[in-house]
């Protein structure tokens, strides 16, 4: 692919990411059932078009990646303190998942959230994706872990394991 080529596909990838994000927050309205048939398919189109089709094109035109000073977007301003856990989910076993999804290296907070909501999933936690982000969100201020950015901000921060 020669650069123009690159910068169109970029512009394509971009608007298919912001159409993503849109439908991602009309599924983490819908019910349970219908919200876990489309969380695996909708996570693995989200890291396929971020970390395989772009990565692809960045590889190659590195200049076409956008600004790392864009201004972050909230994704989430729910607080730990206003979430109310399902009786089947002890805040110990919700900071047990998350402490397992955790590395000493540093990771994307979006990365991790998907991960774990996935996980929730397969556990049949009726956990949603600002739940788990609200309660990481709080592990951080606490310093039970590391983050640097607003962790708010999904992809615009990282957390870690603390120490």
């Amino acid at each position: 692919m020669d650069r123009m080529q690159a910068t169109e596909i970029a512009r394509h990838l971009h608007d298919a990411a912001e159409a993503i994000n849109r439908a991602s927050a009309v599924i983490s309205a819908l019910d349970q059932a219908d919200r876990a048939a489309l969380a695996d398919p909708l996570g693995e189109t989200v890291f396929a078009l971020h970390f395989g089709l772009l990565r692809a094109v960045y590889d190659r035109y590195p200049d076409l990646r956008p600004p790392l000073d864009e201004e972050p977007s909230i994704d989430s301003t729910l607080q730990w303190a206003d979430v109310v856990l399902p009786k089947s989910v002890s805040q110990a076993d919700l900071d047990e998942l998350i402490f397992s999804a955790l590395k000493p290296n540093w990771q994307k907070t979006a990365r991790v959230i998907g991960d774990i909501a996935i996980r929730c999933e397969a556990l049949a936690w009726p956990l949603d994706a600002e739940m788990l982000a609200a309660r990481i969100q709080a592990l951080a201020e606490a310093g039970s872990i590391e983050s640097a950015g607003d962790v708010r901000a999904w992809r615009h921060s990282e957390i870690r394991l603390a120490g």
